[in-house]
C-alpha cells in the first residue's frame, strides 16, 4: 500500500510549509519536496492532491468511553458505544479508552474487547485500567499487573476525585495508584499516568497537589481531566501546569448552552488563558469525553437530567482556537496531537516525519472542516464521507 500526498500546506505539527509526504504501508516513508515513488508497476502508487488543503497528524482523543458510560439516572440512561465512523468522522484516528461511574456494568474485559475490535476496523486503540471506584478495578487483579502485561493498557483511570460519586479515596490509597502505575509504566517501557478525574467539590486538585509536593511521585504521572469544568478548578490547574503538570481540558460540542447554566471554561479561552499565563504550549491537552455521560446534578447531588459527550468537538474546538482566539494553528492542534503523544508516551504518533505511524488529516484551509482521514495508511475518510465502516454500521 502505498500512497503520496501532494503540495499539501502541512502543520506537523510545527509548520513545514508545502511538501509531499510519502507512506509506505503505515508508516511514513518521506517527507519532501517533489517526492518519488516508481515500483515498475510492482506495487500501485495512490496519489491524493492535497493543493489548498491542510495536512495535520491524526488526532488523539486521550479520554472517550469507546464501549459507552453513564447511568447516572438509572439504566436507561447508559449511552451507547462508540463506532468507528464516530471516531473516523471526525479526524480522530488514535483513541483512548476508559471506563467512567460504573465500573460494575462496564469493566475491564469490556473494554478491552471493545478497544481490539476497533483496532481490528482500523484506527489504534489504547485503554486505561480501572473505573472512578478505588480500590481500583482491574483484569488481572493487578493494577501493576494490567499495565506491565496487556499491551493496550497505557495507564490507570479515570480515577475520580473531589466528586460525590467517587469511592471518596484517602491521600494513601490515591497515592499507592500513582506509585503503583509509575512502576508499572518504568517496568514495561509506558507512560503509567493516572488519568484523574475532577468533580465540582471545592477540594478540587488536594490530592494530585500533595502528591507531587509531599512524595517523590513526579508532577508528570497525571492527567487530571475536565480541568475546565468549573472556573475555580480552571484557575487551580494553571498553577499546576506552571509546576510543569499537563492538564486536560473536556471539549463540549454543546458548549453554548452550558455557559447559561455553569461557569464551565470554553476551551478556546482557557488555552488562551493557559498561553498568557506562561503554560507552556506543550502542557495541555485537549479530550472528548465522547459517549460519556453529562448528568447534571442540583446543589444537593440530585439527579436533573443527561447530555452525552462528542468526539466531534475536539476539530470544533481546535478551530475555535484558531477563530475565536487567533491562536496559531500549529499550536492549536498541539493539544489533539503532538501532547498528548508526548504525555501518554506513543512514540510513533503525534507527529508529521518518516518513521512515525501514516495517521493524517487533510483540512480545508477555508473553514478547517474535515476532508480527508487517514488510519495506518489506509484512506477511511475521503471528501468528509467515510470510505471504511464498523461491522455493523450501515454504510451511507
Amino acid at each position: 500500500m502505498v500512497t503520496i500526498i501532494r503540495n499539501a500546506d502541512i502543520y506537523a505539527p510545527e509548520h513545514l510549509g508545502a511538501a509531499d509526504v510519502l507512506l509506505l504501508g503505515g508508516s511514513i516513508a518521506a517527507v519532501g519536496k517533489d517526492l518519488k515513488a516508481d515500483f515498475g508497476g510492482a506495487l500501485p502508487v495512490t496519489e491524493l492532491d492535497g493543493s489548498g488543503l491542510i495536512l495535520t497528524p491524526g488526532f488523539i482523543d486521550s479520554h472517550e468511553h469507546i464501549m459507552g458510560g453513564g447511568g447516572e439516572g438509572g439504566f436507561h440512561t447508559r449511552t451507547p458505544e462508540a463506532n468507528l465512523t464516530d471516531l473516523t468522522l471526525n479526524g480522530i484516528t488514535t483513541v483512548v479508552g476508559c471506563i467512567g461511574t460504573d465500573g460494575v456494568a462496564r469493566h475491564m474485559e469490556s473494554l478491552l474487547a471493545k478497544a481490539k475490535g476497533l483496532e481490528e476496523e482500523g484506527i489504534s486503540t489504547y485503554i486505561y485500567t480501572g473505573s472512578y471506584q478505588v480500590p481500583v478495578h482491574t483484569l488481572t487483579g493487578s493494577l501493576m499487573k494490567d499495565i506491565m502485561m496487556l499491551d493496550p493498557v497505557i495507564g490507570a483511570g479515570e480515577i475520580a476525585v473531589s466528586d460525590h460519586r467517587s469511592s471518596q479515596p484517602s491521600f494513601e490509597e490515591f497515592v499507592r495508584i500513582a506509585a503503583d502505575a509509575r512502576v508499572g509504566g518504568m517496568l514495561s517501557g509506558k507512560a503509567g499516568v493516572v488519568n484523574v478525574h475532577l468533580g465540582d467539590s471545592p477540594r478540587m486538585m488536594d490530592l494530585i497537589l500533595r502528591a507531587v509536593h509531599e512524595t517523590e511521585i513526579p508532577v508528570t504521572q497525571f492527567l487530571p481531566t475536565h480541568v475546565n469544568r468549573n472556573e475555580a478548578l480552571f484557575r487551580q490547574s494553571i498553577q499546576f501546569a506552571l509546576e510543569g503538570g499537563t492538564v486536560d481540558l473536556t471539549g463540549n460540542e454543546d458548549i453554548d448552552y452550558w455557559e447559561t447554566i455553569c461557569d464551565e471554561v470554553r476551551v478556546c479561552k482557557g488555552i488562551r488563558r493557559l498561553l498568557d499565563a506562561g503554560v507552556s504550549s506543550d502542557n495541555f491537552t485537549i479530550s472528548s469525553d465522547g459517549q460519556g455521560s453529562l448528568p447534571i446534578f442540583n446543589a444537593k447531588g440530585e439527579y436533573q437530567g443527561i447530555g452525552i459527550g462528542k468526539a466531534s468537538c475536539l476539530l470544533k474546538e481546535v478551530r475555535e482556537c484558531v477563530t475565536r482566539e487567533n491562536i496559531p494553528l500549529e499550536i492549536a492542534i498541539k493539544p489533539i496531537t503532538s501532547n498528548p503523544a508526548k504525555i501518554l508516551k506513543l512514540s510513533s504518533k503525534g507527529q508529521i516525519k518518516a518513521g512515525m505511524d501514516a495517521d493524517l488529516c487533510l483540512l480545508r484551509r477555508e473553514d478547517l472542516t474535515l476532508h480527508t482521514v487517514i488510519a495506518k495508511g489506509r484512506i477511511m475518510v475521503r471528501e468528509g464521507k467515510a470510505l471504511v465502516y464498523g461491522t455493523f454500521e450501515q454504510k451511507q
